[in-house]
Order: structure tokens, then C-alpha cells, then sequence
């Protein structure tokens, strides 16, 4: 698998880097984000590593540029801080993961393997309830308009749509698209579930999801 990783700190860069080739992965590596967005026009990865605070253009930018271009390669967002308004920031500008610096290099490959694997998982079908369409090629949610998604507010969805009506518990959902990875928790869930009824509300669907922090949710005729 080829893997852009585009991080300033250069000593940083190459021990990732270093790590990743040892892995079996083929890795392009940027210095800014000028760079970062010159290697993603012209070339293709399988999932791509982003640090958000990068000289010329920030991580978030070179992914608001990627997702314009309709890109939907697997994103993994690096930051220095553990704040929540970088993370809703990122997620917002299309990022499949985040990942809050310093970290382990065995957590850093876990978090790629995860992303790859989800994006392959799926084929070219769509999953439709009431009004919505879900299509899984372009992780697109329509309705009156279409929105993008990443990919775990995608796998949320999906795991919604298919099971219409029903209740899906907190620790269901942890367990079905999280695992277990570090960090994540109720509020993960509460948090992702607030995305999507912020999309379906974007796309002036006919369904809304109901249910309340930490209990139950499931997906409805609004």
C-alpha cells in the first residue's frame, strides 16, 4: 500500500516514515502543505497522513482541497493539541481519524490498518430509507441535497440505515465500529451521532435519529 504522510517536524517525518516502509508500506513524505497538495495531484494513496498545523497550508486545508477534488481517500489527522475544536474542525473538513501527538507508533499503524481496511470493506452499493440515499463508493448522503461523510460517520450511518427503526445501543455501536481502540467512549458516539443529525438536517432528509446521550439511538421517519 502507498501511504502520503505529510508532517513539518522533520526528525519526526523519518522515524514515521522509517516505521511505515519497515511495515511493507510505500511512503511519499511532505514537508508543508504545499508539498502535501502537489504529491496528492498528482498521485494516488491508499490512506494519507496529515499534520494540521504545517507551514503554506495546514492539514485542514490541504484536506478541504482533497475533498474537492472528490477525493475520498482515507484521511488520518495529527495534532499537537487534544482540543475538541481541532477535531470537530478536521472531521468537518472530511478526515476519517484523528490522532493526538505524541503518540505510539504501534497506535499510529493500528489506526492505519482500521482506515484502509473499512475503505476497501465496501462496494459500490447504495442503502436507501425513506427519502435517503447512502452510496458507499463516494460517501455520499442525499436526500433534497447531497452531503459528503467520512468514513466513520459513513459506517454510523450504514449501521443506522440497515437496521431501520431499531435500537442500537451505545455499547453496541462502540463495539461494532470502534473496537477497541484507545479513546473511544460514549461521548465518541454521542459526538458522531450529532454530526449525522447535522447532516440529515443538510440534506433535508425525511428521517431523523432519535435517542439520548449514552442510551439508545436509532434512525426514524421525521
Amino acid at each position: 500500500m502507498k501511504l502520503l504522510l505529510a508532517e513539518d517536524t522533520r526528525d519526526l517525518n523519518r522515524a514515521v516514515a522509517a516505521v511505515l516502509s519497515h511495515e511493507g508500506y510505500t511512503v511519499d513524505s511532505a514537508f508543508d502543505g504545499e508539498e502535501a497538495l502537489s504529491f496528492l495531484k498528482e498521485n494516488s494513496y491508499d490512506s494519507i497522513i496529515l499534520d494540521i498545523m504545517m507551514p503554506k497550508l495546514s492539514g485542514i486545508e490541504v484536506l478541504t482541497e482533497l475533498r474537492k477534488m472528490n477525493d475520498t481517500t482515507p484521511v488520518l489527522l495529527l495534532t499537537a493539541k487534544a482540543e475538541v475544536d481541532d477535531k470537530v474542525a478536521g472531521l468537518d473538513a472530511g478526515a476519517d481519524d484523528y490522532l493526538t501527538k505524541p503518540f505510539a507508533m504501534k497506535e499510529l499503524l493500528a489506526r492505519i490498518r482500521s482506515m484502509t481496511r473499512r475503505h476497501t470493506r465496501y462496494s459500490a452499493e447504495e442503502l436507501r430509507f425513506e427519502d435517503l440515499v447512502l452510496r458507499s463508493e463516494s460517501l455520499e448522503l442525499a436526500a433534497e441535497n447531497t452531503v459528503r461523510l467520512s468514513m466513520k460517520e459513513y459506517e454510523l450511518m450504514r449501521l443506522l440505515i440497515a437496521s431501520p427503526g431499531k435500537e442500537l445501543s451505545t455499547d453496541f455501536i462502540l463495539s461494532q465500529l470502534w473496537g477497541s481502540e484507545p479513546g473511544a467512549d460514549t461521548d465518541t458516539v454521542y459526538l458522531y451521532i450529532s454530526y449525522l443529525k447535522g447532516k440529515l438536517r443538510a440534506v433535508a432528509a425525511g428521517a431523523v435519529i432519535e435517542g439520548a446521550r449514552g442510551g439508545s439511538y436509532r434512525l426514524v421517519k421525521a
